[in-house]
Protein backbone atom coordinates (compact mmCIF):
# COMPACT_ATOMS: atom_id res chain seq x y z
CA UNK A 1 0.00 0.00 0.00
CA UNK A 2 1.28 2.97 -1.27
CA UNK A 3 2.00 5.91 2.09
CA UNK A 4 1.15 9.65 1.83
CA UNK A 5 4.53 11.05 1.37
CA UNK A 6 7.98 9.39 2.72
CA UNK A 7 6.55 11.13 6.06
CA UNK A 8 3.67 8.81 5.89
CA UNK A 9 5.89 5.85 5.68
CA UNK A 10 8.38 6.69 8.46
CA UNK A 11 5.63 7.11 10.84
CA UNK A 12 3.28 4.35 9.87
CA UNK A 13 1.75 2.64 13.16
CA UNK A 14 2.07 -1.06 11.95
CA UNK A 15 -1.35 -2.83 13.23
CA UNK A 16 -3.08 -5.23 11.40
CA UNK A 17 -6.34 -4.49 9.30
CA UNK A 18 -8.54 -7.39 9.65
CA UNK A 19 -11.07 -9.02 7.22
CA UNK A 20 -15.25 -9.22 7.99
CA UNK A 21 -16.90 -10.89 10.86
CA UNK A 22 -20.39 -11.44 10.95
CA UNK A 23 -23.57 -11.03 8.82
CA UNK A 24 -25.67 -12.55 11.11
CA UNK A 25 -27.92 -10.54 13.39
CA UNK A 26 -26.52 -10.76 16.42
CA UNK A 27 -23.59 -10.76 16.01
CA UNK A 28 -24.98 -7.40 14.11
CA UNK A 29 -27.13 -6.64 17.14
CA UNK A 30 -27.79 -3.28 18.99
CA UNK A 31 -24.10 -1.57 19.90
CA UNK A 32 -25.53 0.94 23.43
CA UNK A 33 -22.25 -0.21 25.30
CA UNK A 34 -19.80 -0.07 22.29
CA UNK A 35 -17.76 3.23 21.59
CA UNK A 36 -19.26 6.53 22.87
CA UNK A 37 -22.59 7.22 23.39
CA UNK A 38 -22.07 10.78 23.09
CA UNK A 39 -23.04 12.46 20.15
CA UNK A 40 -20.25 13.84 17.60
CA UNK A 41 -19.37 17.60 18.67
CA UNK A 42 -18.70 19.93 16.39
CA UNK A 43 -20.59 20.21 12.66
CA UNK A 44 -24.57 20.50 13.17
CA UNK A 45 -25.33 17.76 11.06
CA UNK A 46 -23.94 14.36 9.94
CA UNK A 47 -24.59 11.10 7.65
CA UNK A 48 -23.92 7.30 8.17
CA UNK A 49 -22.55 4.77 5.38
CA UNK A 50 -20.78 1.36 5.19
CA UNK A 51 -18.75 -0.13 2.40
CA UNK A 52 -18.76 -3.82 1.70
CA UNK A 53 -15.35 -5.76 -0.18
CA UNK A 54 -14.95 -8.99 -0.69
CA UNK A 55 -17.25 -12.44 -1.55
CA UNK A 56 -20.05 -11.40 -3.57
CA UNK A 57 -23.44 -10.86 -0.80
CA UNK A 58 -27.15 -9.76 -1.28
CA UNK A 59 -27.27 -6.43 -0.12
CA UNK A 60 -30.28 -7.40 1.85
CA UNK A 61 -27.84 -9.49 4.54
CA UNK A 62 -25.83 -6.09 5.18
CA UNK A 63 -28.42 -3.18 4.63
CA UNK A 64 -31.65 -4.61 6.52
CA UNK A 65 -30.80 -7.95 8.44
CA UNK A 66 -28.35 -6.95 11.49
CA UNK A 67 -30.59 -5.45 13.99
CA UNK A 68 -28.42 -2.29 14.30
CA UNK A 69 -28.18 -2.34 10.42
CA UNK A 70 -28.00 1.01 8.18
CA UNK A 71 -31.25 1.33 7.42
CA UNK A 72 -32.26 1.44 11.35
CA UNK A 73 -29.13 3.72 11.62
CA UNK A 74 -31.43 6.03 9.56
CA UNK A 75 -33.62 6.29 11.97
CA UNK A 76 -31.63 5.86 15.06
CA UNK A 77 -28.16 6.17 14.96
CA UNK A 78 -26.41 6.34 18.33
CA UNK A 79 -22.49 7.97 17.46
CA UNK A 80 -23.54 10.98 15.51
CA UNK A 81 -24.68 14.56 16.17
CA UNK A 82 -27.74 13.48 14.56
CA UNK A 83 -30.07 10.23 15.25
CA UNK A 84 -32.35 10.37 12.52
CA UNK A 85 -31.06 10.65 8.91
CA UNK A 86 -33.82 11.12 6.54
CA UNK A 87 -32.44 13.63 3.37
CA UNK A 88 -32.36 10.72 1.44
CA UNK A 89 -30.20 7.66 0.74
CA UNK A 90 -27.93 5.64 -2.47
CA UNK A 91 -26.60 2.88 -2.77
CA UNK A 92 -23.90 2.07 -5.35
CA UNK A 93 -22.68 -1.56 -6.13
CA UNK A 94 -20.22 -3.26 -8.93
CA UNK A 95 -21.44 -6.29 -10.73
CA UNK A 96 -20.91 -9.64 -9.21
CA UNK A 97 -19.95 -11.23 -12.97
CA UNK A 98 -17.76 -8.61 -13.72
CA UNK A 99 -19.89 -8.01 -16.47
CA UNK A 100 -20.91 -4.54 -18.83
CA UNK A 101 -18.22 -1.87 -18.85
CA UNK A 102 -17.36 -2.11 -15.38
CA UNK A 103 -18.71 0.96 -14.09
CA UNK A 104 -20.92 0.91 -11.01
CA UNK A 105 -24.76 1.13 -10.74
CA UNK A 106 -26.32 3.82 -8.26
CA UNK A 107 -30.05 4.37 -7.27
CA UNK A 108 -30.40 7.36 -5.05
CA UNK A 109 -33.55 8.73 -3.66
CA UNK A 110 -35.00 11.73 -1.59
CA UNK A 111 -37.22 9.87 0.67
CA UNK A 112 -36.04 7.76 3.95
CA UNK A 113 -34.26 4.85 3.27
CA UNK A 114 -36.66 3.14 6.16
CA UNK A 115 -39.60 3.53 4.29
CA UNK A 116 -38.63 2.66 1.10
CA UNK A 117 -39.75 -0.32 -1.32
CA UNK A 118 -37.66 0.55 -4.12
CA UNK A 119 -34.67 -0.18 -2.24
CA UNK A 120 -35.81 -3.16 0.01
CA UNK A 121 -37.26 -5.12 -3.42
CA UNK A 122 -33.47 -4.17 -5.01
CA UNK A 123 -31.45 -5.14 -1.66
CA UNK A 124 -33.33 -8.27 -1.93
CA UNK A 125 -32.17 -9.26 -4.82
CA UNK A 126 -28.89 -7.52 -6.19
CA UNK A 127 -25.77 -9.68 -5.77
CA UNK A 128 -22.32 -7.69 -5.55
CA UNK A 129 -18.50 -8.04 -4.06
CA UNK A 130 -18.17 -4.39 -3.85
CA UNK A 131 -20.87 -2.04 -2.63
CA UNK A 132 -21.80 1.26 -1.23
CA UNK A 133 -24.68 2.44 1.17
CA UNK A 134 -25.26 5.94 2.53
CA UNK A 135 -27.90 7.35 4.66
CA UNK A 136 -27.82 11.54 4.20
CA UNK A 137 -28.56 14.38 7.20
CA UNK A 138 -27.81 17.33 5.14
CA UNK A 139 -25.64 19.93 6.46
CA UNK A 140 -27.76 22.37 4.41
CA UNK A 141 -27.64 22.09 1.01
CA UNK A 142 -30.99 21.41 -1.38
CA UNK A 143 -32.64 17.75 -0.42
CA UNK A 144 -32.47 16.40 -3.92
CA UNK A 145 -31.33 13.13 -6.04
CA UNK A 146 -28.31 15.01 -7.42
CA UNK A 147 -26.74 15.64 -3.59
CA UNK A 148 -27.43 12.19 -2.53
CA UNK A 149 -24.09 9.75 -2.35
CA UNK A 150 -22.75 7.80 -3.65
CA UNK A 151 -21.68 10.22 -6.37
CA UNK A 152 -19.79 8.17 -9.81
CA UNK A 153 -17.72 9.05 -12.03
CA UNK A 154 -16.49 6.16 -15.00
CA UNK A 155 -15.55 3.46 -12.71
CA UNK A 156 -15.37 5.62 -9.29
CA UNK A 157 -17.66 5.77 -6.70
CA UNK A 158 -17.39 8.29 -3.67
CA UNK A 159 -18.83 9.15 -0.33
CA UNK A 160 -18.66 11.32 2.46
CA UNK A 161 -19.80 12.04 5.83
CA UNK A 162 -19.21 15.20 7.47
CA UNK A 163 -18.55 18.79 5.71
CA UNK A 164 -16.67 21.35 4.54
CA UNK A 165 -17.17 24.39 6.95
CA UNK A 166 -18.25 27.62 5.61
CA UNK A 167 -18.70 25.39 2.20
CA UNK A 168 -20.63 28.72 0.82
CA UNK A 169 -17.52 31.41 1.67
CA UNK A 170 -15.12 28.87 0.10
CA UNK A 171 -17.08 27.10 -3.00
CA UNK A 172 -16.22 29.32 -5.81
CA UNK A 173 -12.33 28.36 -4.89
CA UNK A 174 -12.49 25.24 -4.88
CA UNK A 175 -14.95 24.91 -7.87
CA UNK A 176 -12.17 26.88 -9.79
CA UNK A 177 -9.49 24.19 -8.92
CA UNK A 178 -11.46 21.37 -10.51
CA UNK A 179 -10.53 20.26 -13.67
CA UNK A 180 -12.52 22.31 -16.76
CA UNK A 181 -12.63 19.06 -18.40
CA UNK A 182 -14.35 17.74 -15.50
CA UNK A 183 -16.67 20.44 -13.99
CA UNK A 184 -19.86 19.85 -16.03
CA UNK A 185 -20.02 16.29 -14.45
CA UNK A 186 -20.96 18.38 -11.18
CA UNK A 187 -24.40 17.81 -10.89
CA UNK A 188 -25.35 19.07 -7.19
CA UNK A 189 -24.56 21.54 -5.04
CA UNK A 190 -22.99 19.79 -2.23
CA UNK A 191 -19.19 19.99 -0.68
CA UNK A 192 -18.98 16.31 -0.98
CA UNK A 193 -19.39 16.12 -4.36
CA UNK A 194 -16.89 19.28 -5.32
CA UNK A 195 -14.48 16.88 -2.70
CA UNK A 196 -14.91 14.29 -5.18
CA UNK A 197 -14.28 15.93 -8.60
CA UNK A 198 -10.90 17.76 -6.75
CA UNK A 199 -9.73 14.62 -5.97
CA UNK A 200 -10.50 13.38 -9.60
CA UNK A 201 -8.57 16.80 -10.61
CA UNK A 202 -5.45 15.90 -8.52
CA UNK A 203 -5.23 12.25 -9.12
CA UNK A 204 -7.44 9.92 -8.16
CA UNK A 205 -6.86 7.37 -11.19
CA UNK A 206 -2.69 7.17 -10.74
CA UNK A 207 -2.91 7.51 -6.50
CA UNK A 208 -6.23 7.50 -5.00
CA UNK A 209 -4.29 8.03 -1.05
CA UNK A 210 -2.33 11.46 -2.58
CA UNK A 211 -5.60 12.82 -4.50
CA UNK A 212 -7.19 12.72 -1.50
CA UNK A 213 -4.52 14.15 0.25
CA UNK A 214 -3.81 17.03 -2.20
CA UNK A 215 -7.68 17.55 -2.22
CA UNK A 216 -7.58 18.07 1.71
CA UNK A 217 -4.78 19.76 1.78
CA UNK A 218 -6.50 22.53 -0.95
CA UNK A 219 -9.47 22.75 1.46
CA UNK A 220 -7.18 23.40 4.42
CA UNK A 221 -5.67 25.81 2.62
CA UNK A 222 -8.59 28.05 0.92
CA UNK A 223 -10.32 27.52 4.45
CA UNK A 224 -7.24 29.62 6.04
CA UNK A 225 -7.11 32.11 3.49
CA UNK A 226 -10.51 32.89 4.58
CA UNK A 227 -9.93 32.33 7.90
CA UNK A 228 -12.32 29.54 8.69
CA UNK A 229 -10.60 27.61 11.48
CA UNK A 230 -10.89 24.23 10.93
CA UNK A 231 -12.36 24.16 7.39
CA UNK A 232 -12.26 20.00 7.08
CA UNK A 233 -14.45 16.91 8.38
CA UNK A 234 -14.45 13.72 7.10
CA UNK A 235 -14.39 10.26 6.56
CA UNK A 236 -14.68 8.95 3.04
CA UNK A 237 -14.87 6.13 0.90
CA UNK A 238 -13.91 5.98 -2.64
CA UNK A 239 -13.44 2.46 -4.73
CA UNK A 240 -12.45 1.57 -8.33
CA UNK A 241 -15.00 -1.59 -8.44
CA UNK A 242 -11.34 -3.35 -7.45
CA UNK A 243 -10.22 -2.03 -4.25
CA UNK A 244 -11.65 0.11 -1.85
CA UNK A 245 -10.00 3.12 0.22
CA UNK A 246 -11.61 4.26 3.75
CA UNK A 247 -10.66 7.58 5.42
CA UNK A 248 -10.85 9.39 8.33
CA UNK A 249 -9.14 12.85 8.95
CA UNK A 250 -10.53 16.35 10.53
CA UNK A 251 -8.47 19.27 10.70
CA UNK A 252 -9.62 19.64 14.24
CA UNK A 253 -8.67 16.16 14.94
CA UNK A 254 -11.55 14.86 15.90
CA UNK A 255 -13.11 13.01 13.38
CA UNK A 256 -16.74 11.25 12.58
CA UNK A 257 -16.54 7.66 13.97
CA UNK A 258 -15.16 5.17 11.50
CA UNK A 259 -14.86 1.29 12.14
CA UNK A 260 -13.40 -1.60 10.54
CA UNK A 261 -14.79 -5.82 10.91
CA UNK A 262 -12.43 -8.16 12.49
CA UNK A 263 -11.25 -11.35 10.41
CA UNK A 264 -13.69 -14.48 10.51
CA UNK A 265 -11.51 -16.87 12.50
CA UNK A 266 -11.11 -14.45 15.13
CA UNK A 267 -14.89 -13.91 15.56
CA UNK A 268 -15.06 -17.95 15.12
CA UNK A 269 -12.30 -18.23 18.30
CA UNK A 270 -14.03 -15.39 20.12
CA UNK A 271 -17.94 -16.43 19.61
CA UNK A 272 -17.96 -20.18 19.17
CA UNK A 273 -21.69 -20.17 20.61
CA UNK A 274 -22.65 -18.57 16.97
CA UNK A 275 -24.25 -20.32 13.95
CA UNK A 276 -20.96 -20.03 12.09
CA UNK A 277 -21.76 -21.84 8.26
CA UNK A 278 -22.01 -18.28 6.59
CA UNK A 279 -18.33 -17.61 7.93
CA UNK A 280 -17.41 -20.19 5.70
CA UNK A 281 -18.66 -18.68 2.95
CA UNK A 282 -16.66 -15.39 2.86
CA UNK A 283 -13.25 -14.92 1.63
CA UNK A 284 -10.21 -13.45 4.03
CA UNK A 285 -10.61 -10.21 2.36
CA UNK A 286 -14.14 -9.74 3.00
CA UNK A 287 -14.99 -7.03 4.71
CA UNK A 288 -16.96 -4.11 5.98
CA UNK A 289 -16.55 -0.21 6.72
CA UNK A 290 -19.02 1.71 8.60
CA UNK A 291 -19.73 4.95 10.25
CA UNK A 292 -21.12 2.97 13.31
CA UNK A 293 -20.81 -0.70 14.49
CA UNK A 294 -23.87 -2.83 13.26
CA UNK A 295 -23.34 -4.69 16.59
CA UNK A 296 -21.73 -5.26 20.39
CA UNK A 297 -20.23 -8.21 20.08
CA UNK A 298 -16.43 -8.55 21.81
CA UNK A 299 -13.94 -8.21 19.08
CA UNK A 300 -15.75 -7.81 16.20
CA UNK A 301 -15.40 -4.37 15.43
CA UNK A 302 -12.71 -1.86 15.62
CA UNK A 303 -11.66 1.82 15.26
CA UNK A 304 -9.69 3.31 12.41
CA UNK A 305 -7.50 5.67 14.27
CA UNK A 306 -7.79 9.34 13.76
CA UNK A 307 -5.68 10.60 10.67
CA UNK A 308 -5.29 7.34 8.67
CA UNK A 309 -6.65 5.01 6.09
CA UNK A 310 -6.79 1.81 5.03
CA UNK A 311 -7.14 0.29 1.56
CA UNK A 312 -9.29 -3.16 1.10
CA UNK A 313 -8.26 -5.73 0.03
CA UNK A 314 -4.20 -5.50 1.04
CA UNK A 315 -1.83 -7.72 1.22
CA UNK A 316 -1.25 -10.18 4.22
CA UNK A 317 0.03 -8.11 7.04
CA UNK A 318 -0.53 -4.83 5.68
CA UNK A 319 -1.26 -2.31 7.74
CA UNK A 320 -3.66 1.18 8.23
CA UNK A 321 -1.13 4.13 7.52
CA UNK A 322 -1.48 7.50 8.70
CA UNK A 323 -3.31 10.13 6.57
CA UNK A 324 -1.53 13.36 5.79
CA UNK A 325 -2.93 16.16 3.60
CA UNK A 326 -0.88 17.64 0.84
CA UNK A 327 -0.74 21.62 -0.25
CA UNK A 328 -1.32 20.99 -3.94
Amino acid sequence: MAAVGARARKSATRRAVRPISSTTSRAFAPAPGLGSDQPEKGMVSMCRWLAYSGSPMVLDAVLYRPEHSLINQSLHARLGVESTNGDGFGIGWYSADGGGDGTPAVFRDIAPAWNNRNLRELAAHVRSPLFFAHVRASTGSAIQQTNCHPFRHGRWLWMHNGAIQDFQRLQRDLCMAVDPALFSSIEGSTDSEVMFYLAVTYGLDQDVPGAVARMAGLVERVGKEHGVADPLQMTVAVSDGVRLWAFRYSTQGQSRSLYYSSAAETVRHLHPELELEFLNEVSDATRLVVSEPLGDLHGVWNELPEASYTVIPSPPGEDYLPFIPETP
